[in-house]
């Protein structure tokens, strides 16, 4: 579950999807050729349109894919496991999909948001200045903000598992822990951006280069030798993606439903998105 809550950039294209379809979670719905970035969650797509409108498609069973009529001035979106958020240019967020464990229960107080992640059933929130809100399911305190933790300039949202940066570079985590995902390497600093799988966690380094831990049964946390010049990165079930400057993908992991396997003569690319078992990427028209 992915995820890549990425904020939406002056360069846009059309969606190209890979991997797991069972759900027409890699159908890519017909369209125009505007999308500046995409989220992926355990078997839904969400597609940013340059106008701030969001598109949907895949499982729709628990309304994930069910875009609230009149959303509007979309800034940023987030997939988590059956459950979707918007943050609107005003600082607002909106949330649709699966609630039985509150994730879709946005806090009525939550104002000033600048970004927002979704994991499995709990979602996050970046207040401006600093601070988090979540809510959602917390058996594994997912949703327990370490106290006194301020100053955060990106979060993510895995499976149980949440992640911060704090402005200085390094990153905190918290929540479940059983295979090391909130278990951050010694010495990490340095951090600009950080993704989360639903068992492995990948952070983006100042330098271009990243680093992940986590889950490894299927080589998700084994970063290729050599990848450097990364300018985004996304995290799934069980494989990783990094999107380099030149706009080429680079996937590692599971590939079980060739969500690993980047197709051939892809255009240059300038978003990623990994859910469970497909990937996502808007590529220049």
């Amino acid at each position: 579950m992915t995820r890549s809550e990425v904020p939406a950039t002056d360069s846009f294209g059309s969606v190209v999807a890979w991997g797991d379809d069972e759900f027409g979670q890699a159908s890519v719905p017909s369209g125009p050729h505007d999308v500046t970035t995409v989220a992926a969650g355990e078997q839904h797509s969400l597609a940013l349109h340059r106008d701030g409108h969001v598109s949907a498609w895949g499982n729709s069973t628990f309304g994930a894919t069910s875009v609230p009529v009149g959303l509007t001035d979309v800034v940023a979106i987030a997939a988590g496991g059956q459950h979707s958020l918007a943050l609107r240019r005003d600082g607002t967020v909106t949330a649709w999909g699966q609630n039985d464990k509150g994730q879709s229960s946005v806090p009525t107080w939550l104002t000033d948001v600048t970004a927002v992640a979704a994991g499995g059933q709990h979602s996050l929130a970046l207040i401006r200045y600093g601070h988090i809100a979540a809510w959602g399911w917390s058996e594994y305190d997912q949703i327990r903000v370490p106290e006194g933790l301020h100053d955060v300039t990106a979060i993510a949202a895995g499976g149980h598992q949440s992640l911060a940066v704090r402005q200085d570079g390094p990153v905190a985590a918290w929540g479940w822990n059983d295979e090391g995902p909130v278990r951050v390497p010694d010495g990490l600093h340095d951090v600009t951006a950080v993704a989360a799988g639903v068992f492995h966690c990948v952070a983006l380094h100042r330098d271009d280069h990243i680093t992940a831990w986590g889950n490894n049964e299927a080589g998700q946390s084994r970063v290729p030798s050599g990848l450097l010049d990364v300018t985004a990165i996304t995290a799934g079930l069980g494989h990783t993606l990094a999107l380099q400057r030149d706009g080429r993908i680079i996937a590692w992991g599971n590939d079980e439903f060739g969500q690993a396997t980047v197709p051939g003569g892809l255009r240059p690319a300038t978003a990623v998105a990994a859910g469970d078992t497909h990937s996502l990427a808007v590529v220049v028209v």
